[in-house]
């Protein structure tokens, strides 16, 4: 029997007789149509509120929110992170947990910024002449508007959260905390002010943080400079010198020879004060012989340079000759001076030779151009030699050569105003300005360009610089609760021993998280392992300010609790304006006998990465609903953080940080990162290329369900592809789930509890099977929501339902269900079987097909519509494990095999147009493998291959017969059914065995009419 019976007979239509699917769960989604009205139903019944109430009382998982940028619409990136949230939310719920999300939004900073000062702009206005305060209202009006924006298009994703409540950084409670929090670094003495090179956007005029650069190709010019050798004293490994000169064989003396650097900044040559090598590499010292005679690099001039990189060095330099004069040895360069090749016009100072061992051999010249205001490394060997420099009478002063308009200072002899990039992010005149004086000082060697990865801020998309500026920072190697700022002439303690420092926090933190996919620790271990201190503060003005006072006379920062708590109390009520309007201090300083005039207010703001490293202060521990008893407080609660793989330099980064610092651990038990959105190409999506595909547009064309289904098929831990092509095949995946639920739904018109076989050990093997699978297939689904692996639950449930299901048991017992008698045990047992299948896959389902399932609930219990039910109310629906039956399942995977033959013989006889429907065949089974025949013992392989009959016989059968080469030792030979066809099943039947009354169809269809009390045609 199938589904298309509508033939009718002469005498009488038994299509009514039939217990056809009956259903109004359509068989065209509609999703684009049909989800608004569960989203609405959803808020009517406020089901996030009932969530928590079924929760109440289960050990709690917490998904707490990776802030989004308030500043515009989300896109593909956004809907791939809260969907991706949402199945993890949803199926810890339905695994037993309390499970609550609650979203959140980043407010604050620079992107909101710039918007606002393009209004000015447009206005012809200046941020400067507005009042630091309206400017910040400003700025807190259009995050609101944006927050309300995303908030309706992540509902609209199906994504389940406390969307009425959610956390904002720009909150009043959310800004008092933040203070606090950066407060208590400053009492424990984390907090400092220094000065160091750190990455500095000119086009944004602000510090950066490494998670806010991006690394794009960038074009540089390249300089080889010479630095002509003062001094060639020989000094022990103590420092002392000895009054030996160092000379070659041929005794020609180092003082007259040049140490060569190679540098991609020309600009920074301004700021140099040393030159680093490495004792590991051997050097050369190294005299021209031939060069054309307008060459920079002249005849007769002699180079100190590795002697891996000697032959490039004169390459560049257009040398045509060269010799190798003498080794020099590491001794010999620890002991040398060197004049700036500026030297004369106002850079009269000695530069130093320092051993570094971030010096290599790999390219350049072996020796490093060290300015040590405008590059991390350079600074750390500049301070680790600060003694010994002093000791030796040079200052060790770092200057700052470059303001922050990117332009050169007085600091810069001879280049003043000089521009390093323009306030538009272009490239400045200050590398040509530089190249020529160098030339006209006779110490350029070459020059050319490079093309290479360079930092650019990811707002604006242009060149960063390094520079010396005075920032705030947070200690990493400082001892916590050490009072002073750190003395970076001291060495540090190492990371991962045994002092209590933010890094070995951090580390050990770490190693106590899950990570998801395991990778992710090494990844983060590494980048706490080699940062430097963390940059906070920031010259804007939409932020958190850094709310601490430094005593001017001594420089240091003010540390009373009393003074803290006023501020704090101050933010709770009127937010973080109310420092901006306490221009001089006396609101938080005289009422505790402090002199305002004798204390700095720090204007900087802070870094929008220690705002949302603070989320959890003002959300996992102020919310009682999100509060968490983990299992190092002796709880078996757990916290999840999950995001974007960038976020291991980011908000993982920056929280793990904060919490170490204020807390001693991290604020999560469990990460999980996933990759990012590229087109079916495999490339970056852009506008301007045209292959963006944006969340809002696959909803309205196809219903976000589709897009749900995108993102639990796909390999989360990688890239993922999208695009329409791509969209297309997960639109017929779910076409096929749909259908199947709808098929069950309508099967299950005909069920009710009186109808129901409570003990599965008396249905029917076919029956017992699909059980034995439930109990089989349920736990692997659990451990795989379990695990965040959505993939393996897509994978395993489209297999079940597509070829297990609607391929196999639907399609044998469509002929019981629809044309067996009401009393019949098969029918009754089917039906039982429907709807356990329906239970758990409705379920199983629901954190994934948020929308259809909920659909396909409400349809089977239509009592839920009235009495605010939901199927994401449901624990995932379980199978006993007594309905396991290993030995009846490998039996049935014999008989399986033999059905496959059977049916692969009546395709080529359909397609060869010799048979219509596999019920006008009876075909011959020869089976030789007397495994295969045991299995068919007391089995209908007729039934089971929906044929009106089937002889099966020993051996191999004829050669011309239809074999599968899998399937050795059963063949096939198709024959037509004798007999009429049944006017109500279709299948063929004797005549001989007609009841009299109902002649025209089979027994068991007669015994079905007389049941139903129908008349015989």
């Amino acid at each position: 029997m199938t589904d298309k019976t509508t033939e009718k007979t002469d005498a009488v239509d038994y299509s009514q007789t039939l217990f056809l699917p009956q259903t109004e769960f359509p068989m065209r989604a509609g999703l684009p149509q049909r989800e608004p009205e569960l989203l609405a139903r959803w808020a009517r019944m406020d089901l996030y509120r009932k969530l928590r109430e079924a929760g109440k009382g289960r050990d709690r998982f917490v998904l707490h929110d990776g802030p989004p940028y308030a500043n515009g619409n989300i896109h593909i990136g956004h809907a791939l992170n809260k969907v991706l949230k949402d199945l993890v939310t949803r199926s810890q719920q339905m695994l037993g947990f309390d499970s609550n999300y609650v979203p959140g939004w980043d407010c604050h900073g620079l992107p909101i910024e710039w918007k606002i000062e393009e209004q000015y702009r447009a206005k012809g206005l200046n941020k400067d002449d507005v009042d630091v305060v309206e400017f910040r209202k400003e700025c807190r009006t259009f995050a609101e508007h944006w927050v309300s924006i995303q908030r309706e298009e992540f509902k609209r994703l199906g994504v389940e959260g406390d969307w009425d409540d959610p956390y904002l950084t720009m909150a009043y409670p959310a800004e008092a905390q933040i203070a606090r929090e950066i407060m208590k670094f400053a009492e424990t003495g984390q907090l400092y002010r220094g000065s160091k090179p750190v990455m500095w956007s000119v086009v944004e005029k602000t510090a950066l943080a490494e998670a806010e650069v991006e690394y794009e190709e960038h074009v540089s010019d390249t300089v080889f400079v010479a630095f002509p050798v003062l001094d060639a004293v020989v000094r022990s490994a103590d420092g002392d010198a000895s009054a030996t000169r160092f000379h070659t064989a041929d005794n020609p003396s180092l003082k007259g020879a040049a140490v060569v650097i190679w540098t991609t900044t020309p600009w920074t040559m301004p700021g140099n004060r040393a030159i680093s090598f490495n004792h590991k590499i051997a050097y050369g010292l190294y005299r021209v012989t031939a060069a054309p005679e307008q060459n920079w690099a002249k005849v007769g001039a002699t180079y100190i340079l590795a002697k891996n990189l000697a032959e490039g060095v004169f390459k560049a330099a257009k040398v045509e000759a060269f010799e190798l004069v003498a080794d020099v040895p590491a001794a010999a360069l620890a002991g040398l001076t060197a004049a700036h090749p500026l030297r004369g016009h106002g850079y009269d100072f000695d530069v130093p030779l320092l051993d570094g061992d971030h010096v290599t051999d790999d390219a350049g010249t072996g020796f490093v151009h060290t300015a040590p205001g405008h590059g991390r490394e350079d600074f750390d060997v500049w301070m680790s030699n600060g003694r010994q420099l002093a000791e030796r009478g040079i200052d060790t002063h770092i200057p700052y050569t470059v303001d922050a308009d990117g332009r050169f200072t007085k600091d810069a002899p001879g280049f003043e105003g000089a521009q390093v990039i323009t306030d538009t992010g272009e490239k400045g005149n200050a590398n040509e300005v530089v190249i020529k004086a160098l030339a006209a000082s006779g110490n350029l060697v070459a020059r050319g360009r490079l093309k290479h990865q360079y930092p650019h801020s990811w707002r604006s998309k242009k060149p960063v610089i390094f520079r010396n500026t005075p920032q705030w920072f947070i200690a990493m190697d400082k001892p916590i609760g050490e009072a002073g700022a750190p003395d970076v002439a001291d060495p540090q303690p190492v990371a991962g021993g045994n002092t209590d420092t933010l890094r070995n926090r951090a580390l050990k933190a770490i190693k106590d998280t899950q990570w998801v996919p395991a990778a992710g620790e090494n990844r983060i271990n590494g980048m706490i392992a080699n940062r430097p201190d963390w940059v906070v503060s920031r010259q804007r003005a939409w932020g958190v300010p850094i709310t601490v006072f430094v005593e001017k006379e001594t420089k240091e920062v003010l540390v009373d609790a009393r003074v803290n708590a006023a501020i704090a109390e101050a933010f709770e009520a009127e937010g973080a304006d109310a420092w901006f309007t306490d221009t001089d201090g006396a609101r938080f300083l005289k009422p505790f006998g402090y002199d305002p005039a004798a204390y700095e207010r720090v204007t900087d703001v802070l870094d929008v990465w220690f705002d949302s490293g603070s989320t959890h202060a003002f959300t996992l521990e102020k919310r009682a609903d999100l509060r968490a008893r983990r299992r190092g407080d002796g709880g078996n609660d757990r916290v999840m953080y999950l995001e974007g793989s960038d976020q291991h330099r980011g908000w993982f980064h920056s929280s793990l940080l904060e919490s170490c610092g204020t807390r001693g651990r991290a604020p999560y038990d469990i990460v999980l990162t996933h990759g990012f959105c590229l087109d079916e190409k495999g490339e970056k999506m852009s506008k301007s290329k045209g292959n963006v595909t944006a969340p809002q547009d696959i909803i309205k064309d196809s219903g976000a369900d589709i897009l749900r289904l995108w993102v639990a098929a796909a390999d989360y831990s990688d890239d993922l592809r999208i695009g329409k092509e791509i969209l297309k095949t997960f639109v017929e995946t779910y076409r096929k789930l749909r259908n199947t639920m709808r098929w069950m739904l309508g099967t299950l018109a005909h069920f009710s509890e009186d109808t129901r076989v409570a003990e599965p050990q008396t249905m029917p093997e076919l029956e017992r099977l699909m059980l034995h699978r439930l109990a089989e297939i349920g736990p692997q689904v659990e451990e795989a929501y379990r695990t965040y692996d959505y993939k393996k639950v897509v994978t395993l449930l489209s297999q079940f339902m597509n070829t297990e299901l609607s391929a196999f048991y639907f399609d044998v017992r469509k002929d019981a269900l629809y044309c067996d008698p009401l009393s019949s045990h098969v029918r009754k047992s089917a039906l039982t079987v429907v709807d356990h299948l329906f239970r758990c896959l409705t379920t199983w389902l629901a954190p994934i097909l948020v929308f259809t399932a909920e659909e396909a609930w409400l349809e089977r219990y239509p009592d839920q519509k009235t009495l605010d039910g939901s199927v994401h109310l449901e624990l995932f629906a379980t199978a006993p494990d007594d309905w396991l039956d290993p030995e009846l399942a490998e039996r049935w995977s014999k008989i399986r095999k033999v059905r496959r033959v059977v049916t692969g013989a009546l395709e080529l006889e359909r397609a060869a147009k010799r048979l219509g429907s596999s019920l006008e065949a009876a075909p011959q089974v020869f089976i030789a493998d007397p495994d295969l025949l045991a299995a068919l013992s007391g089995a209908d392989l007729a039934e089971i291959s929906i044929t009106s009959g089937i002889r099966i016989e020993t051996g191999e059968g004829p050669a011309e017969a239809f074999r599968l080469p899998d399937v050795p030792g059963v063949a096939v030979v198709p024959h037509r059914a004798d007999g009429i066809k049944c006017a109500r099943s279709w299948k063929y039947f004797d005549p001989a065995t007609a009841d009299d009354a109902y002649p025209t169809v089979t027994p068991r269809d007669a015994r079905a009419l007389r049941e139903l009390g129908r008349g015989a045609a």
